[in-house]
């Protein structure tokens, strides 16, 4: 595994791996290996040495970071000032099964966005101000800077967010962060169905409140004393204002079912276990989760459909439009998923699985023919010699 110590490094590894038409593998602390497809590669790169932050303005309310700083270690720095990432990015070292924290390479370049998705306006790669990346060509490229209002030339800053290392390998991003609330609190509600849940949910983000998450339990959370189906609205504000905010909103929901309040670090707890898909339960080796995308209310069918297919356990975030599921990692499992999702009209991720599975399937929708011939001038443009993260994504790209 390479590891290069600075940014020269990553474009000599780059320079050598095209040259000798040698693929390289390329992560951060290697935490979603296990997800979309295995990459066949000659040579692993790790940016994990990129470390460090690099510049924080708390009063601009922007940071700037080397691809390889663990999450937690920004997370911290903010918290010192009060402040935090816009896009609440998930930790998933227990679904995949690994103890590594995070990067913000790895979370800017899988694009994943936390619950807040819903309240913060757009994903993780909206809130990316600047970035750097070593392409295909072995050439440092920069795009954007330390404002929004940043209109020269292609949006590189979006185009490598959610490129899984596919068309460049980022070095260094700068973000823009907001004032984290003093405290929270979430409404529980006790469903009848999954359709009543999402009803709840739709009428709490529909409510002048600010919700600032979505998201159902099937199975409730026993840790949490949440029996059954429960639909879960998340407040967040000064402790002078969330009393009166979480008043207004549960008399507005206690029609629906039972509801209770869940305070301060009992709710953040609990939304960190949504943010990390821990409902899920235990994950085993012989077991896959897939990720589906569709409109909040199609979620409940979708939910039931996968049920039907291979008695899916699920949990369903962004408003019931976020689903996510797990089961036998089978090709059948996965064709009632790829199903469910194109008959939802919305689309899936194969988030983890065993290699067989990942190397034999598609683990993202086909791309419609207009889009993917971009898509293959993009790859042709940034990565020629075809040497960054081959068939991550798609056989053969």
């Amino acid at each position: 595994m390479l590891c290069p110590a600075d940014e020269a490094g990553v474009v000599e590894a780059v320079r050598a791996a095209s040259a000798d038409r040698a693929p390289l593998a390329v992560e951060g602390n290697g935490t979603k290996r296990a997800s979309l497809r295995p990459v066949q590669a000659a040579r692993g790169l790790s940016t994990r040495a990129l470390a460090g932050i690099t510049l924080y303005k708390p009063q601009e309310m922007v940071l700037s970071a080397r691809a390889g700083t663990p999450i937690p270690e920004i997370e911290a720095a903010l918290a010192e000032r009060g402040q935090m990432l816009i896009g609440e990015p998930p930790d998933f070292s227990a679904l995949m099964g690994t103890t590594a924290p995070a990067t913000l390479g790895g979370i800017v370049g899988a694009n994943l966005t936390g619950p807040r998705r819903i309240f913060a306006s757009g994903a993780t790669r909206d809130h990316v101000l600047g970035v750097r990346a070593v392409t295909g060509h072995a050439e440092v490229v920069r795009s954007g800077g330390r404002v929004h209002k940043d209109v020269t030339g292609l949006d590189l800053r979006k185009l490598l967010a959610g490129s899984h290392g596919t068309l460049g390998i980022l070095t260094e991003i700068t973000l823009k962060v907001l004032p984290r609330a003093e405290t929270q609190a979430t409404l529980a509600i006790a469903v009848d169905s999954l359709a009543q849940g999402v009803a709840v949910l739709s009428a709490g983000l529909g409510s002048p409140f600010g919700v600032t998450g979505a998201a159902l339990l099937p199975e409730g959370d026993a840790e949490h004393g949440l029996s059954g189906p429960t639909a879960l609205l998340r407040l967040e504000d000064f402790f002078e204002f969330l009393p009166h905010r979480s008043s207004a909103l549960r008399a507005l929901l206690e029609r629906f079912g039972t509801l209770r309040v869940l305070e301060a670090e009992a709710s953040a707890a609990l939304w960190r276990a949504v943010r990390d898909a821990a409902p899920l339960g235990p994950v085993g080796e012989e077991e896959a989760v897939w990720r589906l995308s569709v409109r909040p209310q199609a979620g409940p069918a979708v939910a039931a459909a996968l049920r039907d297919a291979f008695g899916a356990r699920l949990l369903l975030d962004w408003g019931g439009g976020l689903v996510w599921t797990a089961g036998p990692a089978t090709a059948a499992a996965h064709e009632a998923v790829m199903r469910a999702a194109r008959e939802a009209h919305g689309t899936f991720t194969l988030f983890r699985a065993p290699d067989a599975l990942r190397a034999s399937v598609a683990v993202l929708p086909e791309e419609p023919a207009p889009l993917a011939a971009i898509a293959a001038r993009v790859k042709a443009a940034m990565d020629p010699a075809g040497v960054l993260n081959p068939g991550r994504m798609r056989a053969g790209a």
